[in-house]
């Protein structure tokens, strides 16, 4: 499915290929990830994960957006394929200077709510995680109805009207501020890479790579 999401940016944004290093390829919990980095002229910066494990019983897609040169919210899309289920996670952080509103993906959802909700929990970024983010869980027989609404929720981002950015040096610090939440206050994929690669190598990994805060 990233692929598709990488085909729909590329469609309006050219895209450059960024080196990811040592973090290309790594092993963490019993998981093989691979990491790609690209940079998307006039959006930001681009990073892909994909993850695989317990002999191909799981499957994991990542995909982050820091839209350095857009008014737009960081968007972090997740998959996760185990044990008969899919879960569709794409979210939409508040790192924008003037605001964001856009219609069609409050449609969007609505349109979408015969697909179960997954409960997200509570976190420490509640307060900046956006009511258009998505939260699903459901059987493998739904994957395809899910594809259509990442698409959709992807596209509809993508494609939203915002406020000329005229503070990059305020939004650069909004989005610094979740990276280091991330990295302070920790969550599931963070504590796993903590604990392969300890505390400096995952700040590395987060601000260079998957973020390009730094």
């Amino acid at each position: 499915m990233t692929e598709k999401l990488l085909a729909l940016l590329k469609k309006t944004y050219p895209v450059r290929s960024c080196d990811a290093g040592e973090f290309a390829a790594l092993k963490a919990n019993g998981m093989r990830f691979t990491v790609e980095s690209y940079e998307a002229e006039g959006l930001g910066h681009v990073s892909v994960m994909r993850a695989k494990g317990f002999f191909g019983l799981m499957k994991m897609d990542t995909l982050i957006v820091n839209p350095t040169e857009r008014d737009l919210p960081l968007y972090s899309y997740d998959r996760i394929l185990a044990m008969g289920n899919d879960t569709l996670i794409a979210e939409l952080y508040d790192t924008t200077v003037g605001g964001f509103a856009v219609p069609e993906l409050d449609e969007l959802l609505k349109r979408s709510a015969d697909l179960p909700d997954r409960d997200p929990g509570t976190h420490w970024y509640d307060n900046i995680r956006l009511p258009q983010s998505i939260s699903k869980k459901e059987k493998k027989d739904r994957t395809a109805a899910f594809d259509r609404l990442a698409e959709d929720h992807f596209a509809a981002w993508l494609g939203a009207q915002c406020r000329p950015l005229t503070d990059k040096d305020a939004k650069k610090a909004k989005t610094a501020a979740y990276v280091d939440g991330l990295l302070t206050h920790g969550g599931p994929s963070t504590d796993v890479f903590k604990k392969t690669l300890g505390q400096e190598k995952t700040e590395q990994l987060f601000r260079k790579v998957l973020f390009g805060t730094e």
